[in-house]
C-alpha cells in the first residue's frame, strides 16, 4: 500500500487497470518522492508491440486509470520501458523502479507534454 495525498492508494489495483488497456503489455506502479519528498505515484509501463510510447498515450493511459478508479488513484507519471526488471524468477523486482535511474540506462519518460528520454539518444 502507498500513502498518497494522505490516501491510501493499492498499486495493484492501479495495476490491474493499466492492464486492461489495450496498449499495455506488462505494468508496475511504485511510489517515488518529489521536489518536496512527497510521495507520488510512477506507473512503469512496457507498451505492446504496434504501440508507440508518446505523450498522448500516457495521458490516454492516466485518463483509462481515472475513468476506472478514483481520481487521487491516478497515477502522476508514466514510465514507459522496454522491459520491467524481474529476478531469475520472473519476480517484479520493485526496489529498483523506485530508485531514480542513472542516465545511462535506457528509459522514456512522459509527463504530459515533455518528453525525457536521457538513455535514447
Amino acid at each position: 500500500m502507498l500513502k498518497v495525498s494522505g490516501a491510501w492508494v493499492s498499486p495493484i489495483e492501479i495495476e490491474s487497470v493499466l492492464l486492461e488497456h489495450v496498449a499495455v503489455q506488462e505494468a508496475a506502479v511504485v511510489a517515488r518522492p518529489d521536489e518536496q519528498q512527497l510521495p507520488h505515484t510512477v506507473a512503469c509501463v512496457v507498451v505492446r508491440e504496434g504501440f508507440e510510447p508518446t505523450a498522448a498515450l500516457a495521458s490516454d493511459l492516466q485518463a483509462f486509470v481515472e475513468s476506472r478508479l478514483a481520481s487521487f488513484k491516478r497515477p502522476h507519471q508514466i514510465e514507459f520501458h522496454t522491459e520491467l526488471p524481474k529476478t531469475a524468477a520472473g519476480k517484479l523486482q520493485r526496489f529498483r523502479l523506485r530508485k531514480r535511474r542513472e542516465i545511462s540506462e535506457p528509459r522514456l519518460r512522459l509527463m504530459g507534454d515533455s518528453v525525457d528520454a536521457p538513455g535514447l539518444r
